[in-house]
């Protein structure tokens, strides 16, 4: 069983530790061994380099890996180059079947993205569970870094090692003189000067400023865990709404999104050009090259609020809230819902009228009007006439191979409709194909015929119902990720150790970067005294492998 290591100096380090937390001496054969010492993490003992036994250590060890961490966001930044191959879900037309959908309009490869679950790839479970595990990737490699390097830091003593000072890259040793004391006080008065915190005892001096900035990137750590929680919030229910809201003049919907709460009334569509006359003097030529141009358009509605107080099953009363206009980058706002202007339709179908008409006269025995959004199954005409609706095909496109009609969508952009016609003469009807000035009689001749009378039209708008609670937490989560970046890149660990000991001046730093800069600000310190500058070990190193 593995026990805490405990050093020279007498103190308990936990297990693992490759460093002493106190004075620095090396704890492992490795560390002995090397010419200068690894300071990342303070030689710091690390849970994930510690316990290897239980699944619960296997798993810490698994994400703390900075290498799973990276591995993880590639992964998932393929997957989400993959969902913009072709459209998501959500921007295919309402209505549709996506697997008909994309295996029509992309073919084979249209199939398998369909089949892999690339069309809703980001509200999948797979690519919520990637999410979440770079998630915990973050919090794991943040837990096992931050934790004992903070100990490390705040258990560091004045008194630091020989062995410990000799294996810093930034190192030198000179023997003492007579203006020692008064050096060693200069010195001191400068590290004030460059507003280092100064530590001493007993000829023993540590100069430290800027370790905060070593937590820079844990900071950075906490603020894309928070921004990858608002992410996720997102596919929480009532926490984020984009909805698009179809609504045509006249009608009266409740809004998606809002839980029946609200209903909305359009009232009225309208949409302005920019007129030649008017206009003209600024955007003449553009007008006479590219045509009519939309200035504005815009969707008069009245909102309404549900009455809370209503009882179980009733649909409750509605209260006016607002009568007001939605215009493009001017959205109706309310609660924490927001209706955008978004597209457009005009002159859409609303309701088409036949004549029911005997054939060998031309006689007009019935009319009737059928509306294109709520057709009936049978209308009774009077006189013995009815009329039995057997089949609507709101986007009539043809007919399949078997001879029966099709239809692209539920939209009605192109109506027919197969009709049952019953009259005193055939009780059990004719059957006639009926569509925009076209009459069909599928099962053969029919004394009566139904004909194309007339079609009216009125203009549809398109809001986008958005809804956002996580804004706040996505806002939050950047700026404490900007706060670390700042943290981290403009500031720096800086730790000078002088120690006067046994007729003995020794002089070693360090800092997490910027190496150089600390070395001309030693330089500075250190001028004109007998404390002597430190020699860049690694530099030193380096010359003797390549032979200068």
């Amino acid at each position: 069983m593995m026990k805490e290591v405990k050093c020279e100096c007498g103190h308990v380090n936990p297990i693992g530790t490759i460093l002493c937390e106190a004075c620095g001496r090396a704890l492992t054969e490795d560390a002995k061994q090397e010419k200068l010492h690894d300071m990342r993490y303070e030689g710091s003992a690390r849970r994930s380099q510690t316990y290897n036994r239980t699944i619960v250590d296997k798993v810490w060890s698994f994400f703390s890996s900075v290498k799973v961490g990276i591995w993880l966001i590639i992964i998932t930044l393929i997957a989400s180059a993959l969902g913009t191959i072709f459209p998501q879900k959500m921007y295919i037309p309402p209505n549709v079947d996506p697997a008909e959908f994309y295996s029509e309009q992309y073919g084979f490869i249209g199939q398998i993205y369909y089949l892999l679950g690339l069309h809703d790839m980001y509200s999948s479970w797979w690519y919520l569970l990637l999410i979440a595990s770079i998630g915990i990737s973050l919090v794991i490699c943040s837990l096992d870094r931050v934790i004992p390097l903070y100990r490390a830091l705040k258990n560091q003593r004045i008194n630091r090692h020989e062995s410990f000072l000799k294996r810093q890259r930034l190192y030198n040793l000179v023997e003492a003189n007579d203006e020692a004391e008064q050096d060693w006080s200069t010195v001191k008065q400068r590290l004030k000067e460059k507003r280092y915190k100064i530590r001493e005892e007993n000829g023993y001096l540590l100069a430290e400023k800027g370790r905060f900035s070593r937590w820079g990137p844990y900071v950075n750590h906490i603020g894309l865990i928070i921004f990858l929680i608002g992410g996720m919030l997102r596919f929480v229910p009532g926490m984020y709404v984009d909805e698009r809201l179809w609504i045509r003049e006249g009608e009266t919907k409740t809004i998606p999104g809002t839980h029946d709460q609200y209903v909305l009334e359009n009232k009225r569509f309208s949409v302005e050009l920019y007129d030649t006359e008017t206009d003209g003097e600024v955007f003449g030529a553009a007008l006479d090259r590219v045509g009519s141009v939309v200035k504005n358009f815009q969707t008069d509605v009245v909102l309404y609020k549900r009455d809370e107080e209503k009882t179980l099953g009733e649909e409750g009363e509605l209260i006016k809230m607002e009568d007001t206009e939605i215009r493009v980058n001017e959205p109706l706002k309310f609660g924490n819902y927001a209706l955008y202007q978004f597209e457009y339709k005009l002159d859409e179908f609303k309701t088409m009228s036949f004549n029911f008409m005997k054939k060998s006269d031309e006689s007009i025995k019935a009319d009737v009007t059928i509306d294109l959004f709520d057709p009936q199954d049978l209308y009774d005409l009077g006189d013995g006439y009815k009329l039995e609706l057997l089949g609507y095909y709101p986007d009539f496109s043809g007919f399949s191979e078997n001879g029966e009609p099709k239809t692209n969508s539920s939209v009605p952009n192109n109506p027919a409709f197969v009709f049952n016609m019953i009259s005193p003469e055939h009780p059990n009807g004719e059957v006639s194909f009926a569509a925009i000035q076209q009459t069909l009689e599928p099962l053969g001749e029919t004394d009566y015929k139904m004909t194309f009378k007339d079609i009216s039209t009125r203009n549809a708008s398109v809001l986008i119902v958005r809804k956002d609670l996580t804004l706040w937490i996505l806002g939050l989560g950047g700026a404490i990720f900007m706060i670390g970046v700042i943290q981290g890149s403009y500031w720096n660990h800086r730790r000078i150790w002088l120690q006067k000991v046994n007729g003995k001046m020794i002089i070693a730093a360090h800092t997490n970067k910027n190496w150089h800069t600390l070395r001309r600000e030693i330089a500075l310190i250190v001028k004109d005294t007998s404390i002597p500058e430190p020699i860049d070990q690694q530099e030193e190193k380096t010359s003797k492998k390549v032979g200068i």
